[in-house]
């Protein structure tokens, strides 16, 4: 059998880059057990509450929606349990300082297989204030206007 290689996109939190301003990102492993590998392979899952937590120096995956393997038995997972991150401990030691300053949250961003092995990616970020959001938008429509008119400039149309 082949090995996998390549990068697989599983899930996405496109909800996280709207409400949160992203500092710094990690590309960080996961400790899954069978069946939610499993799931994964399915394409099911879903990233929207999830958080990371700190606690006692160990980094931990919360409220990330893995669906029971439709196969699976006894053996089964909980569909939201805590699943332990796995990172170097000098980045570990990074995020204790940071998220203790305040206001900084760790939230994960997409979840993807990387060489057969499932990866997720923490990005360290700030919550944003609804009237940044507000401005965000005007900034991106502000500049889909000027793509739309120098486009029509360049082909002559003015």
């Amino acid at each position: 059998m082949p090995r996998e290689t390549g990068r697989k996109l599983i899930a996405q939190n496109k909800k996280a880059r709207h409400d949160y301003a992203i500092l710094d990102t990690f590309e960080v492993g996961l400790v899954l057990t069978g069946t939610e590998v499993k799931s994964l392979r399915a394409g099911r899952a879903s990233l929207v509450d999830g958080f990371a937590s700190i606690d006692d120096g160990e980094v931990w995956l919360q409220h990330v929606h893995i669906p029971e393997y439709t196969q699976g038995t006894w053996t089964n997972h909980a569909p939201r349990r805590k699943r332990k991150v796995l990172m170097h401990r000098s980045e570990i030691d990074k995020l204790i300082g940071k998220t203790k300053e305040g206001g900084l949250t760790l939230v994960p961003l997409d979840l993807y297989f990387k060489d057969g092995k499932v990866k997720a990616t923490l990005a360290l970020a700030r919550g944003k204030k609804s009237y940044d959001k507000r401005h965000d938008l005007a900034e991106r429509d502000s500049r889909r206007e000027i793509q739309k008119a120098f486009g029509r400039y360049v082909k002559g149309r003015r």
